[in-house]
């Protein structure tokens, strides 16, 4: 029988926002400032039951779903139009067990959250570069970060999760029970349930060496073919990535370079710290250094460096693909497009995924792209709505000139809301199954606001 919005508020101990209350515009807005919709209810969940209860309101009134963790993603799946919104983001605890190496993270915290938590202990495992982030999203489609190379993806190092499933049930997914639903979460995206915590096996990261090196855009090629060499059989401790950057009015940038188009490489070393100065020597002999910041410092102060670049409410379209190898054609792409970067919030990442990553099979996890080497973002991220057109135009054409040269699937992180037409190679040689799992778990696609598997 279907509820009322009175009745889902006497089940829940959040508050249930509708239009008609104060905070009803703070509460349905998420990251991307391009995503203005109007849901009928945001549920600001306090724990698990409240879940449960606005997945039975959404599916008894046959309303959209969004589940919302850090509501960073760019499609603006964390919200809907006249649906209901589970927004997780007071359920932000996280709870670290030093002896055994482990951590739990209810579906709301964020990797500063993440970070803060297991920094305490000399922990980390792999997250992603900003900290905002929240870290169910990041973990269920992936997780790409600096320790990638060394520890594997976050979904790599997922223990179990606490899911609430389209019934209304709550299940706890592991190696050791539902471990079908376990499998699919690992990459799977959101398509299954409403994850409430996720456990994560942790690894000894303390202090980092490293810090972003910028070079002036004419050694661009040269820098990313190092790269390319480089990267193939570094130590896994080396962790980082090339970006075509306009440089920021930072302290340690020279004021007149302010402003100007470079290209940077972020470093992270993450074993030895007395090691780190050799470590990233390949780096600083590819070319004369404009500016850098490196150094020492918390693994967690490098993971939220570049928190001001991208703050809330920017207008934001990305594309992205996998690579298996930075051809010279590849490179000549980035090198006619990257240095086009409309705005200092704007960038272009090209990631290491190999070492650890390529220890997992494809089909061991629902991430099926174990072959790729990097994954690249052309990331549009600008504040002046009146500058859509002009710098989405600047991300197609990279995309349209990259995409041919790159592999069919791409990061589904990554993805905007125009690429549901890539959702089968996106998910790869495990699509069929991540299909039979979605019937099995998910048959009337209520958690459909995603890159959708359709039963």
């Amino acid at each position: 029988m279907a509820t009322t919005i009175q009745q889902l508020r006497e089940r829940v101990r959040g508050p249930v926002i509708t239009p008609d209350d104060e905070g009803y515009d703070q509460a349905r807005a998420v990251y991307n400032a391009m995503i203005d919709k109007r849901p009928a209810a945001v549920v600001r969940a306090a724990n698990a039951g409240d879940v449960i209860a606005a997945v039975n309101h959404a599916r008894e009134n046959a309303l959209d779903l969004a589940v919302r963790g850090g509501g960073h993603g760019v499609p603006g799946f964390g919200t809907c139009d006249g649906g209901v919104v589970i927004d997780l983001s007071a359920m932000r605890g996280v709870r670290v067990d030093p002896r055994s190496r482990t951590a739990r993270a209810e579906g709301g915290a964020t990797l500063g959250d993440f970070n803060a938590a297991t920094h305490a202990f000399g922990l980390a495992t792999t997250g992603g570069i900003i900290s905002t982030t929240g870290v169910s999203g990041l973990t269920l489609g992936g997780g790409i970060g600096y320790l990638a190379r060394g520890y594997g993806l976050s979904l790599d190092n997922l223990i179990s999760a606490d899911v609430v499933t389209a019934d209304g049930r709550f299940v706890v997914a592991s190696a050791r029970e539902h471990e079908d639903l376990f499998w699919a979460l690992r990459g799977g995206s959101g398509n299954f349930g409403a994850v409430t915590a996720l456990e994560f096996r942790l690894h000894p990261v303390d202090t980092i060496y490293g810090g972003p090196v910028f070079f002036e855009l004419e050694d661009a090629g040269d820098l990313l073919r190092w790269y390319r060499e480089y990267i193939a059989d570094a130590p896994e401790a080396f962790g980082g990535f090339p970006a075509f950057q306009i440089a920021p009015p930072l302290p340690f940038i020279p004021e007149e370079r302010h402003g100007d188009t470079l290209i940077a490489f972020v470093a992270c070393w993450s074993g030895p710290a007395e090691q780190g100065e050799s470590a990233l020597k390949p780096l600083h002999d590819v070319a004369p250094v404009v500016a850098e910041h490196v150094g020492p410092m918390p693994y967690p102060t490098l993971n939220s460096a570049f928190d001001a670049l991208v703050p809330p409410g920017l207008q934001h379209y990305w594309k992205a693909n996998f690579v298996t190898e930075l051809t010279d054609e590849i490179i000549d792409a980035h090198l006619a497009h990257g240095p086009n970067v409309p705005v200092v919030n704007s960038t272009v990442h090209i990631y290491p995924i190999n070492g650890a990553v390529h220890r997992v099979g494809p089909t061991e996890t629902a991430f099926a792209h174990r072959e790729a080497n990097f994954a690249t973002v052309i990331a549009g991220m600008w504040p002046d709505p009146a500058d859509n057109e002009k710098n989405t135009k600047w991300v197609k054409d990279y995309y349209a000139a990259t995409a041919p040269l790159s592999e069919p699937g791409g990061y589904i992180n990554f993805m905007a809301d125009d690429d549901q037409g890539r959702v089968k190679e996106n998910y790869g040689v495990n699509y069929e199954r991540l299909v039979e799992v979605k019937r099995a778990w998910d048959p009337d696609n209520l958690f459909h606001l995603n890159q959708n598997i359709v039963p």
